[in-house]
């Protein structure tokens, strides 16, 4: 008697569960409020407390800190599904997401037990901060520093750039240099979780020295802010510093590099969850729209367009999800990160396009969605490094894995 074959499941019941969940929590919420939050540059107060409601915050904090102790790849699931609806919305979880890992992998027991039940409940937000101003890709170059004072406190001094949630969060997960003469340059930085007002542009009591500039004005990428931060005599105490100071000072480098494969992971998530907005919107209009006395969707110009956009969404999500789980099982990522990272921001760039090619005139109007979603779009290309470090990063750890 011959016997069924096991019926293919791209996800479990408990990803399923959660995902769908997700998915109704975007339609119904999300998609018909993102173009008033872009629109006025503003801050989806309302959305994000359902989205702490819903646990969100805590989705990867273990259970014994108040989160839902899901994996990386449930994660990255998420991830897609809120920026199918709005990449800005998995902005406001993304840096969070990345300073709960840093807690969770480096953070000392004390640590982990002040700041993880509050950030699993949303009560707190967390930033995590690289860039500065002059600096772009090269991580090393960093000038902001800390000097360790009399009173046992580090006083941290310097400009970082490009700050996602810089404004709104408590904490901030900060990498500077505290060993100037330290040979490789990067055994001499450290990282340092700074508290801060949320809320406040300029800090004050304990807090003071730290500062929040108005936010940058962005072309895309609207309603979640990205600002400066200026260090101007801000006193850390040592217990702040990542992992304490015994094993955390100048570990810093070592321990950011690693949270952003996952950060990587988040980005390749957030352009397959926008190319695949980009898509239904594509495929929905092309078969409303008629040109010629029929839907333009049977044009084989307009098949050929929505076939190459499906396969690139299918083929970066299906990299994404490599990635993730590889991370779960505690393998080396970096390659297979960047490799996810690469594809599927330039996969949302293309899909951005074509979708607006389709759309026609229209898609040049404010008021369709695909406007949003196209000016959205080059961020990807940008955050998390560029496709062109990307590549580098690729390429060198190729060679390092196959060297002969």
């Amino acid at each position: 008697m011959a016997v069924a074959p096991p019926q293919f499941a791209e996800k479990t019941d408990e990803q399923k569960a959660i995902t769908d969940m997700v998915h109704q929590f975007v339609d119904e919420q999300i998609l018909p409020n993102a173009e008033h939050y872009d629109h006025e540059d503003s801050f989806p107060e309302p959305i994000v407390e359902q989205m702490k409601e819903l646990g969100l915050f805590g989705v990867t904090i273990p259970e014994e800190h108040g989160g839902m102790g899901l994996d990386l790849t449930t994660y990255a699931m998420i991830v897609e599904e809120l920026s199918r609806g709005w990449i800005s919305i998995s902005g406001v979880v993304n840096t969070h997401f990345i300073g709960s890992y840093l807690l969770m992998n480096f953070g000392t027991e004390e640590q982990k037990q002040k700041y993880l039940p509050k950030m699993a409940s949303g009560e707190l937000r967390a930033a995590f901060s690289l860039s500065e101003p002059e600096l772009g890709s090269d991580v090393q170059a960093i000038k902001t520093s800390a000097k360790k004072q009399d009173d046992g406190t580090w006083e941290i001094n310097g400009q970082k750039m490009w700050v996602t949630n810089g404004l709104l969060s408590s904490l901030v997960f900060t990498l500077v240099k505290t060993d100037p003469q330290a040979d490789p340059r990067y055994k001499g930085m450290t990282c340092f979780i700074c508290e801060k007002e949320p809320g406040a542009e300029e800090n004050t009591g304990a807090l003071q020295g730290f500062k929040v500039p108005p936010k940058i004005k962005k072309m895309g990428y609207k309603g979640v802010e990205s600002t400066e931060l200026v260090f101007d005599g801000y006193r850390c105490p040592a217990e702040n510093i990542l992992g304490g100071e015994a094993d955390g000072l100048n570990k810093g480098f070592v321990q950011m590099m690693d949270a952003l494969d996952l950060g990587r992971v988040n980005v390749a998530a957030r352009g397959v969850g926008l190319a695949q907005r980009a898509f239904e919107l594509a495929v929905k209009y092309a078969q409303e729209r008629k040109t010629f006395g029929k839907a333009i969707a049977e044009h084989q110009a307009i098949q050929f367009k929505l076939a190459d956009m499906a396969t690139q969404i299918d083929a970066a999500r299906l990299l994404v999800r490599r990635a993730a789980a590889m991370k779960d099982a505690g393998e080396r990522s970096d390659v297979e990160a960047g490799m996810a990272k690469l594809f599927a921001s330039e996969a949302g760039r293309f899909c951005a396009e074509e979708s607006l090619r389709i759309h026609g005139g229209y898609g040049y109007s404010k008021e369709y969605e695909i406007e949003r979603i196209y000016r959205d779009a080059p961020l990807l290309l940008i955050g998390e490094g560029t496709s062109e470090i990307q590549r580098m990063v690729i390429g060198r750890k190729l060679l390092q894995r196959h060297k002969i």
